[in-house]
């Protein structure tokens, strides 16, 4: 079979890794010159199997509308003149209750174990390395009301047979000792040591270029113009090359679109409406200074929804999210606001440990932002479109890093005609999730009364 991928992310090479595995001939499109070079880039670095959350819960709705009045808010609606925008949060307000919250919860960590283990694979056969660290995660509280509600998320997540454990503040500091400077200020935490983290660009690079060796044929600098439908199905999609001006058509037996955020306007194109819209993350990649008192543990912090990891020489930190389009600025006064505000938090939880100086100061602080694909349930659309030939393989917010070997493992699968081992609902497939969820939720609104 001949399959063409669009989008060279950590979604779409896994997806072609995986195709490739199977025996088809693959081409992989990215308007980048390599991949990884948008949402993939400079992301949180974590596995985060333990904390596969919906952004929606019964919370979100009067904390979104507190923090659209700060422009330092971990998430900021910035309403625009858009209807896509409007619908997508309508959605995502009727995902805000318990019943919604741990059913999604559900097929995330369904996700989330099985592309643990399928990135587990990838490793011990490619042997790729990327900065891996497989120390854990812990999330980390200054408020004590923050931290009383620890130990019913973390009671969530062991019904789903994820291992997240409350400790205490000393447990904490035990566990990750960089922490002891800023140690006063923590009343406790969770912690699961089965999760990790590692560079997704290193790692979504190496396997693009040994999907190369492996007879892949990479159309990196194309532009994806436009996909060719007779309303039935698709038939091929026209490219560019950015370099030459040239344009050329691929024909394929099945197109999988994975555009991240580019998705939406894509697929609209031909008919297929998917409920995928951006949020805007940021982070900043940090020269360490003093390397024996950085962390080795990933860590979040509860306070500022921002999540550390070190990465070699670098300490990375990553969070916040803006709801405002495709607006990819990071020199506007806004951008700027939320970078430096990442950029002292490590300076106050890890003090004289990384560079935090501004540009302006002589420091090299290396900021960026990407748009994260998010669907209002916060669960990527893997499955098949309408269209005969075309599938997606999109939506996956802020866990692109945590599912993207497993999505690209299922969605080669899903094209062979096989059934992922998972229980998770397949986009235009029917699903799978849901009776153990709705146990679960039924007995955690019973707790909570």
């Amino acid at each position: 079979m001949q399959v063409t991928v669009l989008g060279a992310g950590i979604i779409g090479v896994s997806t072609a890794w995986h195709l490739l595995q199977r025996g088809h001939e693959v081409t992989l499109v990215d308007r980048q010159d390599d991949a990884a070079l948008e949402t993939s880039f400079a992301n949180a670095a974590q596995i985060s199997v333990s904390y596969c959350e919906p952004w929606a819960n019964r919370e979100a709705p009067l904390k979104t509308l507190k923090w659209m009045f700060s422009d330092e808010s971990p998430l900021l609606f910035r309403p625009q003149l858009d209807w896509a925008q409007w619908r997508w949060g309508l959605q995502f307000l009727a995902e805000c209750n318990d019943a919604a919250f741990v059913r999604n919860v559900a097929q995330l960590v369904a996700l989330g174990a099985y592309s643990h283990a399928a990135l587990k694979d990838v490793v011990n056969e490619t042997g790729i390395e990327y900065d891996r660290l497989e120390r854990g995660i812990a999330h980390y509280y200054t408020d004590q009301k923050s931290f009383d509600g620890a130990a019913s998320a973390a009671a969530v997540m062991q019904r789903f047979g994820v291992q997240r454990s409350v400790v205490s503040r000393d447990e904490l500091l035990a566990i990750e000792p960089a922490l002891k400077s800023f140690g006063d200020r923590i009343v406790g935490g969770t912690y699961t040591k089965t999760d990790e983290s590692g560079d997704a660009r290193v790692f979504t690079q190496k396997l693009a270029a040994l999907c190369g060796q492996r007879g892949a044929r990479l159309l990196f600098g194309h532009d994806i113009e436009r996909l060719e439908s007779d309303g039935r199905e698709v038939r091929q999609v026209r490219v560019r090359d950015r370099s030459t001006g040239m344009a050329s058509v691929l024909k394929a037996d099945a197109f999988v679109v994975a555009c991240g955020s580019y998705t939406t306007p894509l697929l609209k194109s031909v008919g297929v409406n998917v409920p995928i819209y951006p949020g805007k993350g940021y982070s900043a990649t940090l020269p360490l200074m003093r390397p024996r008192h950085a962390p080795n543990v990933s860590m979040i912090d509860d306070q500022m929804k921002c999540a550390i990891s070190r990465l070699g020489d670098h300490l990375r930190v990553a969070g916040t999210i803006e709801l405002g389009g495709f607006d990819l600025s990071l020199n506007t006064p806004l951008a700027r606001k939320r970078c430096e505000m990442l950029v002292r938090r490590i300076e106050q939880v890890f003090p004289g440990v990384a560079d935090t100086r501004t540009p302006e100061e002589g420091g090299d602080p290396q900021f960026w932002c990407g748009l994260r694909p998010a669907t209002p349930t916060n669960i990527p659309l893997i499955g098949r479109t309408k269209l005969r030939r075309l599938w997606v393989n999109a939506g996956h917010g802020t866990l692109g890093w945590t599912h993207g070997a497993g999505s690209g493992k299922a969605m080669a699968e899903l094209i062979c005609g096989e059934q992922p081992a998972m229980n998770f609902g397949f986009y235009g497939m029917g699903s799978r999730a849901g009776s153990t969820a709705s146990a679960v939720a039924t007995r955690l609104q019973a707790e909570r009364g």
